[in-house]
């Protein structure tokens, strides 16, 4: 189990977050009948380069940005771990699981990536805080997370989202307190304005859907929409170091509590990028 996510105590009875307080259902993908689900060009130019490199429609790369076949420097972001662990034990993801499978655009989804991002899911809270090296938290910040303390998260899905289409996410409810709900609180002590979209990068096609394809993942993920998929405690977070959007090549530097006393081992994550 990494250091960063539990099992939810079934003694703490969690009331979460609504789709009338977070920001998915206006970000999700507008599905029009009949009509294919194309790879935008922000998938084309820092995904599909690592799923499907020799896809004629991959963006190799882009004046002003700085992606290279997907890769880039180092970029250092506060995330929150899901553990593998809870994920694999999860009947219900199970299903969700064996019902892409089966669906007409299995094909297009690349499996091999599953077990090679398994011990670094998470969704990213605060992006960038730092390009190159890590950056320095202080003693202010780490008492500010670590004051939020322990809260439970539920993952629903499955999500497409209006950016990145080809990339198919779980959806993060974090549970209600009064005032900003912990996630929010958390990009307030590190000092980024609160957001409302917090998304567990699953799945990535590796090729555009026909129409009939299209409907298929429309209906599935209408389907599913409301469905509690894994129920979690969180109790730290990642200060995660990565080379390319899906942290195929990444390093996790430090892990902040979300209690007092010291943070737990680090675990290593080894590079799991294929050669160039």
């Amino acid at each position: 189990m990494s250091d960063g996510a539990a099992p939810a105590a079934a003694s703490h009875s969690a009331t979460f977050s609504s789709d009338a307080e977070l920001g998915y259902q206006r970000n999700r993908t507008a599905f029009a009948p009949g009509a294919p689900l194309l790879l935008d060009e922000p998938y084309r130019l820092a995904h599909l380069p690592l799923v499907a490199p020799d896809h004629p429609n991959v963006i190799a790369r882009q004046d002003g940005r700085y992606y290279e076949m997907g890769r880039h420097p180092t970029v250092f972001s506060l995330v929150l771990p899901i553990d593998a662990a809870l994920v694999a034990a999860s009947a219900a993801l199970v299903r969700l699981d064996d019902e892409l499978r089966c669906a007409s655009f299995a094909r297009k989804i690349a499996w091999d990536l599953l077990p090679r991002r398994a011990d670094r899911l998470h969704a990213t809270l605060c992006g960038t805080l730092s390009t190159g090296e890590a950056p320095v938290i202080d003693r202010a910040t780490r008492e500010a997370i670590a004051a939020i303390g322990p809260f439970q998260v539920e993952l629903r899905g499955l999500f497409s989202g209006n950016v990145n289409r080809g990339r198919l996410y779980l959806r993060a409810y974090p549970e209600t307190r009064d005032g900003p709900n912990p996630l929010q609180a958390i990009q307030q002590a590190v000092g980024r304005p609160p957001s409302d979209l917090y998304l567990v990068g699953l799945y990535n096609l590796t090729d555009d859907l026909d129409a009939e394809e299209t409907a298929t993942l429309a209906e599935l993920i209408a389907r599913w929409w409301g469905e509690p998929l894994l129920r979690f405690e969180a109790t730290a977070l990642w200060l995660l170091g990565c080379r390319d959007d899906l942290v195929l090549d990444a390093e996790l530097t430090e892990v902040l509590p979300l209690h007092d006393g010291p943070a737990g081992p680090l675990p290593r994550l080894a590079s799991v990028m294929p050669e160039p």
